[in-house]
């Protein structure tokens, strides 16, 4: 499959890109070769090969999940420029 000049603007079009005419050619060889190399993937041999979960092998240490230092609410709300009912107070945005 290539892509012409005509499938670039229409791409270009659809994707809300701005594409220069003088780019226009070199957007289109850059398409190709993408396509091209799309092609040589399709070749690869990937039979007896397990899909991957992650790229990284490594498990994740877990641990328990404890509070360590609750009933903060003053201490951090201590530096808030506004706060109202124990809550941060945010001026109104929505009319």
């Amino acid at each position: 499959m290539a892509i012409d000049t005509e499938t670039v603007k229409r791409i270009a079009f659809l994707s809300r890109l701005k594409i220069e005419n003088d780019k226009i050619q070199a957007t289109e060889d850059e398409f190709n070769k993408i396509l091209d190399w799309v092609e040589q993937l399709k070749e690869v041999n990937t039979d007896n090969v397990e899909p991957l979960i992650s790229v990284n092998e490594n498990c994740l240490s877990l641990r328990v999940d404890e509070v360590t230092e609750g009933n903060q609410s003053e201490a951090v709300l201590a530096n808030a420029p506004m706060k109202e009912y124990g809550y941060f107070a945010v001026p109104k945005v929505v009319e």
